[in-house]
């Protein structure tokens, strides 16, 4: 199964749609992700056209948008445990926030956006991913999305860089 994971798009108040190069980068996903701060409820009907489409609210979402998706998410598939969050607070102690809030749950990976800087790391077992933005640039050094590949019980993940 491979996974396109987007965060932090906030269309349209960064952009006024998704970048053309991304929504080619997610075809042939089995299923888009997006971790939050979609502003617009449109914007995941874009994303549905390619794949199935999985989403949580972000700190930053219409009110439109919050009354329609959950805050968090948890998820199993493919044998994975996978825990959807967008986060708040402080982007330093992020990480932290996300455990207090999910590691209850016992994830194999936790899917978060918030600071806009992509993040691929397990710690203690656990792969801490964060896809950064594909729009923006104010809070993080590139634009980027992510894919999480997970075949015969194994996670592979990545962080690509949009031009």
């Amino acid at each position: 199964m491979k996974i396109g994971i987007i965060s932090d798009t906030h269309i349209p108040v960064t952009r006024h749609k998704l970048p053309a190069e991304l929504l080619r980068a997610l075809e042939g996903c089995d299923m888009i992700i997006h971790a939050g701060d979609i502003i617009e409820m449109w914007v995941l009907d874009d994303l549905k056209k390619i794949a199935k489409v999985e989403a949580v609210c972000g700190n930053m979402d219409s009110r439109n948008v919050r009354s329609s998706l959950p805050e968090k998410k948890t998820m199993n598939l493919e044998g994975k445990k996978i825990c959807l969050m967008h986060g708040y607070g402080n982007p330093a102690i992020l990480v932290k926030t996300l455990k207090n809030e999910l590691l209850s749950q016992k994830p194999d990976i936790i899917i978060f956006g918030h600071s806009h800087r992509a993040m691929n790391e397990s710690m203690d077992g656990v792969l801490f991913f964060n896809p950064g933005s594909a729009t923006d640039t104010v809070f993080a050094p590139y634009r980027s999305y992510g894919t999480i590949e997970i075949k015969n019980g194994e996670i592979s993940a990545a962080i690509h860089k949009l031009k």
